[in-house]
């Protein structure tokens, strides 16, 4: 008996240690290691980024003075955050105030494990088969961390950001998804099988579809690399509404009216100081990351880029290890470029209205949506029914989506000028109604506005008493 407990030790120990010294593993590290250490430092590059951004757009410097031209004061910002006095509120609710950080920051921990970064840098055994619901799940959660902080605070500035964010966040989600099964369908019907894919690297894979010619140019820049089929020449509108609904998501202006500052102080944020403080930033800033992470892998490609897939098929160590360096670059290259459109954003649009906001995705994302759905499907079956081509139903599908896209620009124009019209309009009543003589005199006014100084009397005009 005691022969056999040790034998099966051994056997235990053997098997432990050839799982730890296996492939497997040194992928689970590289990726574990790639991943967290990408979460922890992005938001850190992301908040430079954002000031410098700004400041060229806004015709001002930015950080200049910590560090060679100012790179390192957000790496000042972290230490200051890390050293702040933690003040906490004596009548919070202290269990929900305390967990909301953690609860709000723990989603977008899980998202980024399941984002392939490369053909290697994932989680062992491939990426998962159901990506897409996986992070619509994820991205679901921040709401809950969100409305704790709110509650938990025993603040009303922000219980309302709290109430305003589930609001905001629950209806953004429904034109999401909706975005997303325009691409589903897409995978649907370019399979012979009819099944589509809600996986993120098979969605990639219907991207870049590179038949071999044995020219070792052609195959080094385009196996695994044919930009001409991405999915955003066949469903721009789609990347459109995804893109808004993600920066609803993420609450950034302009759908920034959970933080709004000149209303709520701070929002949800309100009672927050120091580490707490910041981890809801790092969330917010990951959540960008995730939003442009799966708006490259459903509309631009994923990580395919020139040399990746040739490099990576070699079976060897060295040009494997350059190819997934090269798929590295390119990925956050895509990430980063899409980010800088959100901070694009912010610095062009003004913050909308509560009204705005909710008309925005309920009658105008959530039709659009719709509409993509069943125009996808009617323009399959007529293609279908005619045997005509699968490249042909792409282009037609792509010319409608393109017409669609110009004709959504000026539907949000004519919007936004109807809403502001409307909400003017008691103002502009108020100012024609007919008023009560006044003492000649009086200063007059227009609009609340004193007159024109050319018509003030001549010592009050040129300045002398």
């Amino acid at each position: 008996m005691l022969h056999t407990v040790l034998a099966d030790n051994v056997g235990l120990g053997q098997q432990l240690w050839s799982g730890i010294i296996s492939w497997s593993f040194l992928q689970f590290v590289v990726a574990f290691v790639t991943i967290f250490g990408f979460t922890l430092t992005s938001a850190t590059i992301l908040v430079l980024a954002e000031r410098k951004v700004m400041g060229w757009m806004q015709d001002r410097l930015g950080p200049m003075h910590t560090g060679p031209w100012g790179l390192l004061q957000t790496v000042a910002d972290v230490a200051k955050l890390l050293l702040k006095e933690d003040i906490q509120v004596s009548s919070a609710d202290k269990a929900v105030f305390w967990l909301a950080p953690s609860v709000f920051m723990a989603p977008v921990i899980a998202a980024f494990a399941v984002l392939p970064f490369s053909p290697y840098i994932q989680l062992p055994g491939g990426a998962l088969a159901t990506g897409i619901i996986f992070l619509v799940a994820m991205s679901s959660l921040d709401v809950i961390g969100v409305i704790m902080a709110g509650w938990g605070s025993n603040n009303k500035y922000a219980l309302i950001g709290g109430l305003r964010s589930a609001a905001q966040m629950i209806s953004y989600e429904l034109p999401l998804v909706l975005a997303l099964i325009g691409v589903v369908m897409l995978t649907s019907i370019l399979t012979n099988d009819g099944i589509g894919t809600i996986s993120l690297f098979g969605i990639m894979e219907h991207q870049n579809s590179w038949q071999h010619t044995g020219n070792a140019v052609l195959d080094f820049l385009f196996d695994g690399f044919t930009p001409w089929s991405w999915f955003i020449l066949v469903q721009p509108l789609m990347l459109v509404v995804y893109y808004t609904c993600g920066l609803a998501e993420t609450n950034r202006a302009p759908f920034d009216l959970p933080e709004a500052e000149s209303e709520l102080v701070a929002g949800y944020l309100t009672e927050y100081s120091g580490m707490r403080w910041a981890m809801f930033f790092l969330g917010e800033y990951g959540n960008m990351t995730i939003v442009s992470a799966i708006t490259s892998y459903l509309f631009l490609g994923g990580f395919s880029g020139p040399g990746v897939n040739f490099l990576t098929a070699q079976n060897s160590l060295l040009w494997g290890f350059v190819g997934n360096i090269l798929a590295l670059g390119y990925f956050l290259f895509k990430i980063y470029a899409l980010c800088f459109v959100f901070i694009w954003v912010r610095s062009t649009l003004p913050r909308l209205r509560s009204d705005q906001l909710m008309q925005f995705a309920w009658l105008i994302l959530m039709p659009v949506g719709l509409a993509n759905i069943v125009a996808t499907g009617f323009i399959f079956l007529v293609t279908d029914a005619l045997h005509l081509p699968i490249w042909l139903f792409l282009v037609i599908l792509g010319i409608v989506n393109w017409v669609a896209l110009f004709g959504f620009i000026q539907l949000v124009g004519r919007v936004t000028v109807a809403s502001t019209r409307k909400a003017q309009a008691p103002a502009i009543r108020a100012q024609l109604r007919p008023r009560a003589a006044a003492p000649a005199q009086a200063l007059q006014l227009r609009d609340g506005i004193p007159a024109p100084v050319a018509q003030l009397p001549q010592g009050v005009a040129s300045g002398h008493k």
